[in-house]
């Protein structure tokens, strides 16, 4: 049941991650170039995880080290499943979202990803000490 509820925490990423991208066009772009806003972007997002993690995971209950693995590895899956799936019915072919993979272009999407898999880890065993 904690793994469901794990997967509503997930759900809030989205509209967060939409919001991210969108100050990214529409105020960093402007205000710094691509070149910078694609990096700043993938940093105030992974930061932005970690924060809505922190913030709303406890809600779901005390988790078990299995349930933490498996949290850990579900959330990263289901944010590049997602990702995939909205990039192809935008219009990107598959190269195009593989470049996000690539780091040396700007893109620090596998910081997001890292964040994704990272932040209920860090959340559920900082709480389980605390």
């Amino acid at each position: 049941m904690r793994i469901l509820k794990s997967l509503l925490v997930w759900l809030c990423l989205i509209p967060v991650a939409i919001l991210n991208g969108g100050l990214r066009e529409h105020l960093l772009c402007p205000l710094v170039g691509q070149s910078w806003a694609l990096p700043l972007s993938g940093l105030s997002l992974s930061l932005l995880i970690f924060l809505v993690t922190w913030t709303l995971l406890p809600l779901a209950g005390r988790f078990r080290r299995s349930e933490c693995l498996a949290v850990a590895i579900l959330w990263p899956l289901l944010t590049a499943a997602f990702e995939l799936l909205a990039g192809l019915s935008s219009g990107f072919t598959l190269k195009e979202l593989a470049e996000a993979y690539n780091p040396s272009m700007g893109n620090l999407w596998l910081l997001v990803i890292l964040s994704t898999a990272i932040s209920p880890i860090v959340t559920i065993q900082y709480r389980r000490k605390a």
